[in-house]
């Protein structure tokens, strides 16, 4: 995703290599979704249950509670060290970050019309985390949401990162059902929107902010290390 000094501008091409694998992993996220609907309450019960009543469950709650802020201090680092090794990168992870924003909203805006009980209050059973109120919605998950589209955000501007932050991503995401106040296709719905939502940002909005002078004109690592 580096464009040359010589053509500053992103590349259809370069659009579609980035668009085509997201949409992928929207669609399987999807289906596996949707997979998941008939066993709902089996496999959530199975997961929450069984994680609240062992040594697990202080664990998923800490994750599951406050996992994001290591994902969100995670990629503002990424977005320090961009700054000043690779202006483009940044310029991809800053469009990124209104993605993350639209992709929030979106979920809530689905809440909204979808108004989803959460598990817990809908099964009654005790959980790791307290079962939010009545109007606090389940699906789809916005932790999911919000994990997913940091990840997406950091891959698309630093793709080698996605050994790292793709499986912190879904740990985070996973841990909202293994906390009890969410369900597998909640968490499974949410990273698809997220993935989705961020890369149809930053493939509509990276080709106009990567012709800006201050991304577009700065030199990488490499050329400053030659």
């Amino acid at each position: 995703m580096v464009v040359t000094e010589s053509s500053p501008r992103v590349s259809p091409r370069l659009v579609r290599s980035m668009l085509l694998p997201a949409v992928g992993i929207a669609l399987v996220l999807t289906l596996a979704a949707a997979a998941t609907v008939p066993l709902r309450d089996r496999l959530y019960l199975s997961v929450a249950q069984t994680v609240e009543a062992s040594f697990l469950g202080p664990v998923a709650g800490l994750v599951a509670d406050k996992g994001l802020l290591v994902l969100v201090g995670f990629t503002a680092a990424l977005a320090v060290w961009l700054w000043r090794s690779d202006r483009r990168g940044f310029g991809t992870l800053a469009v990124g970050g209104l993605g993350v924003v639209s992709a929030y909203l979106s979920s809530e805006l689905i809440k909204l019309v979808v108004t989803e009980p959460r598990p817990c209050r809908a099964l009654g059973i005790e959980t790791v985390l307290e079962c939010p109120e009545v109007g606090d919605w389940s699906w789809p998950s916005n932790h999911s949401v919000i994990a997913a589209s940091f990840a997406t955000a950091c891959i698309l501007a630093a793709p080698r990162l996605i050994w790292l932050v793709a499986p912190l991503a879904a740990v985070l995401a996973f841990s909202r059902v293994a906390a009890g106040v969410h369900y597998v296709h909640d968490v499974l719905s949410g990273m698809a929107l997220g993935v989705l939502v961020v890369s149809l940002v930053v493939a509509a909005l990276l080709p106009y902010v990567s012709r800006l002078p201050l991304l577009s004109n700065a030199p990488r690592s490499e050329d400053r290390a030659g």
